[in-house]
């Protein structure tokens, strides 16, 4: 079985996101510890899209920026050169007290010490994402998107991204574009707007052609039953897995490609890093087996944009699981937040197991 594209799109891959800065301290220290940081431009959205921006896909993401910000430049400037092409509003910042761009504050964690992240998000301009600010009808109709991304992140982030969404993943679905849908729970963003959220995904969902989450995702964004979040021996616990993505496409039947990652936590600097994915009726399986990290963040963003290249590249579905836990893998390596394959071999070199010196 296979996703049927639309041919003779001028985007391959489309994605929603609100763009920041992440502060990572050097070496590896804790955050209140820390002397030095570092400064990156980051979103989810945009470090799944990046695996296929790299690999020469047309991309681009919708999203909002602060006007005359220095770090709404940067942003352009780091977009334009992972080879993003972007759209979307500029606010004026208002007061000092005004809209500003999200900042994450994350420390890689070392050794038996887990990373952590503290999200300051006051004034955050992509709250403000409305389908007012975009023509949908001109992206969708008249240039094409073979695939929309969209995140759980950016749907819970305001009323205003809910129905964002919403419109997004309702004009595709008019115009045959593929919607991939990556659940990511968020308990602090659905507080107090569980029932606003809990129809908004379902519709979402309802209208996916792909849906991703761990088992935390699909349980709590769809309500339903799974096995329980963590612990030990994945490869054990891989029925419970299936029983739980039976489950979710028992109640969301338009999806063909259901997905999720498995990981177990050695230390800050070693995983067991697995997937499990369902296309059709087929179930693909990369057992779980170690890999280095360097920083974990982003890559379970890096396995779907990894995944949805496989799909877009038109390979059979074994390869999209293949190439999504090897992208994933390759994202924890790197300091950015996304993976920036030099090339596809480099990717499938991971996958193999091959770490050996290429001259």
């Amino acid at each position: 079985m296979s996703l049927t594209l639309r041919e003779h799109c001028k985007t391959a891959l489309l994605t929603p996101t609100s763009m920041g800065v992440r502060l990572t301290p050097v070496n590896g220290q804790p955050m209140h510890c820390a002397t030095q940081l570092n400064i990156q431009v980051t979103s989810a959205e945009s470090n799944v899209v990046s695996v296929a921006s790299y690999l020469g896909l047309p991309v681009k993401v919708l999203t909002a920026f602060v006007k005359d910000s220095p770090i709404a430049t940067m942003i352009k400037d780091n977009l334009a050169s992972r080879h993003i092409s972007y759209e979307g509003p500029e606010r004026d910042q208002g007061d000092p007290w005004g809209y500003r761009h999200q900042f994450n504050l994350a420390d890689s964690g070392c050794g038996s010490r887990g990373p952590r992240v503290h999200n300051d998000r006051a004034g955050e301009v992509g709250r403000t994402l409305n389908v007012k600010d975009f023509d949908l009808e001109r992206i969708f109709g008249t240039e094409g998107v073979q695939i929309v991304h969209l995140s759980g992140l950016i749907a819970a982030l305001s009323s205003e991204t809910s129905q964002f969404c919403l419109a997004l993943a309702r004009k595709a679905r008019q115009h045959g574009t593929r919607i991939s849908f990556d659940l990511n729970y968020r308990a602090s963003f659905w507080k107090g707007r569980e029932k606003e959220l809990a129809s908004a995904f379902a519709e979402i969902a309802s209208l996916s052609d792909i849906l991703v989450g761990n088992e935390e995702d699909f349980q709590l964004c769809l309500g339903l039953e799974g096995p329980e979040a963590g612990g030990k021996d994945l490869a054990a616990k891989m029925d419970s897995f299936k029983s739980m993505i039976r489950t979710v496409r028992d109640s969301y039947s338009n999806a063909s490609v259901f997905a999720t990652t498995l990981r177990e936590v050695v230390s800050a600097n070693c995983h067991q890093w697995g997937a499990l994915m369902l296309e059709g009726e087929n179930w693909h399986v990369a057992e779980p087996r170690e890999i280095g990290v360097l920083d974990r963040i982003g890559g379970g963003d890096g396995f779907v944009g990894g995944m949805l290249y496989g799909i877009l590249r038109g390979w059979s579905p074994e390869k999209w699981l293949q190439f999504g836990w090897a992208s994933g893998a390759l994202a924890t390596t790197l300091l950015t937040d996304y993976a920036q394959p030099a090339d596809e071999d480099q990717v499938w070199s991971i996958w193999k197991g091959n770490a050996r010196v290429k001259r």
